[in-house]
């Protein structure tokens, strides 16, 4: 098999005569003559993983560039399947013969041997051409496919060789040459055989690897034999108890790429898979000491850190993945492979949660924070922190209640949905409970903190904040230039109770042991209203004139185009569409403008219907410089009074004397 062959020699086409064929003895004294001359020529026996690799150690040895050398394939090479029959390539290379080509063959040829040389073991699909010969009952054919990448074509020399191997003779050379010069990899009827079935290619089978492989080794057949067929090995395996796993791929390369002599995996059994074991997904941070830091205009806060968990009652908190039953497997000769299913585990409840009625998913019953404790998820309702309020906590934000056991350092916030109770002091923080805070030391906020309630605020004292109760404000050591609203009471009495500064605000009562500074200092101290509803009405107040100066420039914009309108009777486009801009701005303005109302005139509604009449009482003495409002009337104090209460009549300020608070107000609730 030469490896830079192209056609017959033109001395050797004259003898096919006028039908174009050549007999075996034409073919017989070719290649008698080609090996005559390959005599001449010093030869070697080299191998190698591929044709070039082979080439270039057979170029080296003779010292003949590869372009100078011509070949016979000995041995084709192969990479085995799956290991099995990988075997090198083995050629028989000697130097070129001096035979005068064309032009057109020189220049095929050396094209040729470059792409072989430049063909490298690290490139595998760099694969040649090959030359197939199939005989059947209906005849010979030949297949010819093209190379892949840089691999060599396979020749017109490579298909007679394989011909007369087969013991084919007569055949339509012509046929033969375009088959080979077209390579589209089709199996095409080239001769008549003389058919021999005692040459037919015959194939043995191993079943290997416990059951899991079948291996079959075809025999190639001999002279007038037939080949062996896709559907023949599958009767083949059927018959011999193969039955499940055929490798499809395989068996189709039987009819067009068959491969003699080396094992062939035609079947592979199915691996059971076990089954995965049950698992549960938590839907919360199981690592509670994980801390993400995030960035705030480029800096990392490292306040706002929290090792808290938080849920809502309803919420997913985890789901039990049950275990897989498996996928069995099956070997080649059918045999069921059980599969071993998954191991069970328990989804275990605690405290404040429930199962879904799947039984696979734990919901929260309540808000809190999520923890799991012994392998029981569980949401508690209290949150407690054993010191401060620092760095190594970051700031709170709970779904319940939060005790602090220390205190709560400045520049950090503790927000609960249920109360907060702090032992220890608050400085300039931001305190924030839906429902009531406890502060045991104190709140000294210097003038930036605050502290906002749903319900009621109980502190020791209260220094330059701003607080902000839904009910009672109750302090027991003073209240000092800060600014206090409550929706009820402020309440301050104790040993050195004493409200001085600032400005406070209740719809009930204010009540204090003292009542300002012998200083004079400003303390402004007002009731009979509730402060959030009337700073809401101020705020409504606002909004409404802004939305009725908006109004105005809008009705003028309509009329104007409206006017435009009556003279032109049609408006350019841009025009139109602006008028048109400007009635829907309109009714969105009058909307607001609706809503505005509507919420000032509920405001109002609320605030004179207001069952309290407001007063303000001094359990000790009132000293010069307290602002009183009651309602719409004012007093500012100018001498002063001991142990009074100051109460609205006929819109004045009246003096009356002490009246007593409830002093249950002074336990916390």
């Amino acid at each position: 098999m030469r490896g830079a062959s192209g056609s017959l020699p033109s001395a050797d086409t004259s003898a096919r005569g006028a039908s174009g064929r050549i007999n075996l003895e034409q073919l017989q004294e070719y290649m008698r003559r080609q090996s005559e001359e390959d005599k001449k020529n010093r030869t070697i026996t080299v191998e190698g993983d591929t044709v070039p690799d082979a080439l270039r150690k057979a170029s080296i040895e003779l010292a003949i560039p590869v372009s100078g050398l011509e070949y016979e394939v000995l041995r084709r090479g192969s990479g085995g399947t799956l290991g099995i029959g990988r075997a090198a390539w083995k050629l028989s290379v000697y130097e070129r013969s001096k035979v005068v080509k064309t032009s057109v063959e020189s220049e095929e040829e050396a094209r040729r041997e470059a792409e072989r040389a430049a063909q490298t073991p690290e490139k595998p699909k760099d694969l040649p051409g090959e030359v197939f010969v199939r005989v059947s009952g209906d005849g010979a054919f030949l297949r010819v496919t093209k190379p892949q990448g840089r691999g060599p074509r396979a020749t017109e020399i490579m298909a007679l060789e394989r011909l007369a191997v087969r013991g084919i003779s007569s055949f339509d050379a012509a046929l033969v040459s375009r088959i080979c010069k077209h390579a589209d990899g089709e199996l095409v009827r080239v001769a008549d055989v003389q058919y021999n079935p005692g040459h037919d290619s015959t194939a043995s089978m191993d079943v290997t690897d416990g059951a899991m492989k079948a291996i079959v080794v075809v025999v190639e057949p001999g002279p007038g034999g037939a080949d062996i067929s896709s559907d023949f090995l599958r009767s083949y395996l059927h018959s011999n108890g193969v039955i499940h796993g055929l490798r499809e791929d395989v068996l189709e390369e039987i009819d067009t790429s068959p491969r003699y002599g080396r094992p062939l995996v035609v079947a592979e059994g199915t691996r059971a898979h076990d089954g995965a074991d049950a698992r549960i997904e938590y839907n919360f941070k199981m690592e509670k000491d994980a801390v993400t830091l995030r960035e705030k205009d480029g800096r990392v806060d490292f306040k706002d850190i929290s090792h808290v968990e938080n849920v809502v009652a309803g919420q997913l908190l985890a789901r039990k993945i049950p275990a897989e039953a498996g996928q069995p497997g099956r070997t080649v000769t059918g045999t069921t492979i059980p599969a071993t299913k998954g191991k069970d585990c328990d989804l275990v409840i605690g405290k404040n949660v429930k199962l879904a009625e799947d039984g696979l998913s734990v919901m929260a019953e309540i808000n809190g924070q999520v923890l799991l404790i012994g392998g029981k998820i569980n949401v508690e309702p209290i949150y407690t922190i054993p010191g401060d309020v620092n760095l190594r906590t970051g700031n709170i934000l709970f779904l319940g209640t939060v005790i602090v056991k220390g205190n709560v350092e400045d520049g950090f916030s503790v927000k609960a949905a249920g109360n907060i109770e702090i032992f220890g002091s608050v400085g300039k923080c931001l305190i924030d409970a839906e429902g009531d805070i406890i502060v045991h030391q104190g709140i000294a906020a210097k003038t930036e903190g605050k502290v906002r309630c749903g319900k009621s605020l109980y502190s020791k004292f209260i220094e330059h904040a701003h607080v902000d109760a839904g009910e009672y404000v109750v302090v027991t050591d003073g209240i000092v230039h800060s600014f206090v609203d409550a929706n009820k009471m402020i309440l301050c009495q104790g040993k050195r109770a004493q409200i001085v500064g600032g400005r406070l605000r209740a719809s009930e009562e204010i009540n204090s042991k003292i009542l300002g500074a012998v200083g004079g200092s400003e303390t402004l101290l007002e009731v009979g209203y509730d402060p959030r509803s009337k700073e809401r009405l101020v705020g409504l107040e606002e909004a409404k004139k802004t939305v009725e100066k908006s109004l105005e420039e809008v009705d003028l914009n309509i009329k104007t185009l409206e006017n435009l309108l009556k003279v032109q009777k049609k408006l350019p486009p841009e025009k139109a569409q602006y008028l048109s801009e400007q009635n829907e701005k309109r009714s969105e303005l009058l909307r607001k403008l609706d809503e505005s109302i509507q919420e000032m005139g509920t405001i109002n509604t609320h605030l004179s219907s207001l069952n309290t009449i407001g007063k303000i009482s001094a359990s000790e003495r009132v000293y010069p410089g307290v602002k009183l409002a009651i309602k719409n009337a004012t007093l500012a104090v100018r001498t002063e009074f001991k142990f009074v209460t100051f109460f609205l009549q006929g819109g004045e300020v009246k003096v009356t004397k002490y009246e007593a608070f409830d002093e249950e107000l002074m336990r916390r609730k």
